[in-house]
């Protein structure tokens, strides 16, 4: 089991706590957790962060935890970051950029900083980030 570092940060931490935390990392990957911290910080300055050992989960606290009120999470691996969204399945993703088959989850990798679409990886974490999946209607009964 994976143990938490930082829990229910109520608002958004500073990219250099989190710069602390993954130090050990090559200057792409960190430049890309880094550059998603950012992204996640416009979106939503309110978010909930916890920092574990090799990822960062974002959510809105006031919708709900990382299920129910995820924003994404940046998950660190061997050579480079996987960006990942618990309900990515129901994203708009116009340039095929996520996959997966786990579903509803979906993800992408990102191996270099400077290859990456910042445009469309601020999209697709703004849709996330509005996404409510108690919406859908395999859900509505719950909501009753």
């Amino acid at each position: 089991m994976e143990s938490v570092l930082c829990y229910h940060q109520v608002s958004m931490i500073t990219c250099r706590e989190l710069e602390k935390q993954f130090l050990h990392l090559d200057e792409d990957r960190l430049n890309i957790l880094l550059e998603i911290h950012n992204l996640v910080a416009v979106v939503s300055p309110e978010a909930a962060v916890e920092i574990r050992r090799y990822r960062v989960v974002y959510y809105d606290v006031s919708r709900g935890g990382p299920v129910s009120a995820g924003i994404c999470q940046s998950l660190v691996k061997p050579d480079h970051i996987r960006l990942a969204f618990i309900h990515g399945a129901f994203l708009p993703d116009p340039r095929g950029l996520l996959e997966g088959a786990t579903f509803p989850k979906r993800f992408m990798r990102i191996f270099y900083y400077d290859d990456a679409p910042w445009d469309a990886i601020q999209a697709l974490i703004s849709a996330h980030n509005v996404f409510d999946p108690r919406t859908l209607p395999m859900n509505q009964d719950r909501m009753e």
